[in-house]
């Protein structure tokens, strides 16, 4: 078992242990309604929603790299006029 699956394994228990002891009946505002439910629901609904943000944001991009972009085809073998002439003095400076 990785790291990775452990740690999530962890996280879902505490989050349960954490919906589980908060069951009381509370008054959530919500815009410009008053609604009296449990905890159990509305914890579970925001747990879910970080979940799916979480999994959408984290998720890698398959950006593939161009290098056409980054590479100009008129300077390809024009290797030595890349430095200015003050590079060239302040690289050879001892």
């Amino acid at each position: 078992m990785s790291i990775k699956n452990i740690i999530a394994l962890v996280i879902v228990v505490l989050l349960t242990i954490i919906i589980m002891q908060n069951t009381d009946e509370v008054k959530f505002t919500i815009l410009f309604s008053t609604v009296y439910m449990s905890k159990v629901p509305v914890m579970t609904g925001i747990a879910v929603v970080a979940f799916i943000l979480g999994v959408l944001v984290g998720r890698p991009k398959n950006k593939k790299y161009n290098i056409s972009e980054h590479y100009d085809e008129r300077h390809a073998g024009d290797d030595k006029n890349t430095l200015s002439d003050e590079d060239r003095d302040y690289i050879s400076r001892d």
